[in-house]
C-alpha cells in the first residue's frame, strides 16, 4: 500500500537532502507530496539573529539590505524551487508532486496531512538558532499539531534536527 509522505522544505531541496529523504523510505511504497511557501513575511530581526548565532555574515548582510520580496516574486520563487524539487526526487525514481503554498505553511501541512492521510512529515530547512531553540521552527510547531511523525532535517546535511 502506498504510503504518503509530505515534504515541506524552505527552498530548493538539494541533492543531498533528496538522497537523505528518499534513503530513510527506502523499501517503502511513498508517494511525495512537496509543498514549498511562498513567503512574503520575514522577521529581519530573527533573522539576523539566526544567521549571527550561526556565525553566517554574508547571511545577516543580506538580512539588513534586502527588501520583502513581492507577492509575484516570491510565488515565481517558490514555484521554481518547487519544480526542482520534484524533479529531484523523481530522477531517483520516487514518485513525487507537489504545491506552492502562501504565508505561513504550518495550516498548508495540516489540511494535507489531513487531506492525503499521509503517513509521515519531512521538513528541510536551514539552522535557525532561536527558532530551533524555543522550539518554534517549522518542525517543533508540526510535531505539536499534526499527530504524525515529523522528521527535521538541515538542508545539505546529513544533521537530523
Amino acid at each position: 500500500m502506498t504510503q504518503t509522505v509530505i515534504v515541506l522544505t524552505e527552498d530548493t531541496l538539494l541533492d543531498t537532502d533528496v538522497r537523505q529523504i528518499v534513503g530513510h523510505y527506502a523499501g517503502r511504497d511513498v508517494q511525495y507530496q512537496v509543498l514549498v511557501p511562498a513567503e512574503t513575511h520575514r522577521n529581519v530581526l530573527v533573522e539576523v539573529i539566526n544567521h549571527l548565532g550561526m556565525l553566517d555574515l554574508r547571511e545577516v548582510w543580506e538580512d539588513v539590505t534586502e527588501r520583502h520580496p513581492d507577492e509575484s516574486r516570491a510565488r515565481a520563487e517558490a514555484t521554481e524551487a518547487l519544480r526542482l524539487s520534484v524533479a529531484r526526487l523523481e530522477r531517483t525514481g520516487a514518485a513525487a508532486d507537489g504545491v506552492v503554498v502562501q504565508g505561513d505553511p504550518l495550516p498548508a501541512l495540516s489540511r494535507a496531512v489531513r487531506n492525503l492521510a499521509a503517513a509521515e512529515v519531512v521538513v528541510v530547512t536551514e539552522p535557525k538558532m532561536l527558532d530551533d531553540t524555543f522550539r518554534r521552527d517549522w518542525a517543533s510547531r508540526a510535531r505539536e499539531a499534526l499527530g504524525v511523525p515529523v522528521l527535521h532535517l538541515y538542508t545539505g546535511s546529513t544533521i537530523i534536527g
